[in-house]
């Protein structure tokens, strides 16, 4: 009898800890997302397009003055990530987004995407896959930006270059 109660117990923490777990990202089309969930995603969708036009202005408002980045070759702030896009050290191309994920807690956001990205870094076209991990901070009813992450992934590059061959990891 103790041990059936024991188990039933341990059933139902697990059963209430598989509910409690971060979302992780998912190309699954049945994800849905609440409105915002939805504003962060479009928020981080939006960035990816002003960082493949340097558009600094633009990001310049979206990063807060302490927003950290971190790279596989360095981590700066704000002023080194945006003097590094104007001036070309990192062009962000093509951001290629397979799943994405956003855990919200009060005024914080943690974005995740898979993705490969096209970059050219010191004149060199590479393409790497990454978890990229977005925190934002809702201040004053506008999300900010607070850090940026590139973190690599052992899985194979999916983005094709424009000849339809497959690209590279670099």
């Amino acid at each position: 009898m103790k041990t059936t109660i024991m188990a039933l117990c341990l059933i139902f923490a697990g059963l209430q800890l598989s509910h409690a777990q971060a979302k992780l990202p998912s190309s699954a089309a049945t994800t849905t997302f609440t409105k915002e969930e939805q504003e962060i995603l479009d928020l981080s969708k939006t960035k990816w397009t002003w960082m493949s036009d340097k558009n600094v202005d633009s990001l310049n408002g979206l990063f807060k003055e302490n927003c950290v980045f971190v790279h596989m070759g360095g981590s700066w702030g704000k002023s080194q990530e945006l003097n590094t896009i104007k001036g070309g050290g990192i062009w962000y191309k093509k951001a290629e987004v397979y799943g994405a994920s956003v855990n919200i807690f009060g005024n914080t956001a943690i974005l995740l995407n898979d993705i490969d990205l096209l970059a050219v870094v010191g004149g060199n076209e590479v393409t790497h896959a990454f978890m990229v991990t977005e925190v934002y901070l809702k201040e004053d009813g506008k999300w900010k930006m607070g850090s940026l992450t590139f973190s690599t992934l052992l899985r194979p590059v999916k983005l094709n270059n424009s000849n339809n061959q497959p690209q590279q990891q670099h």
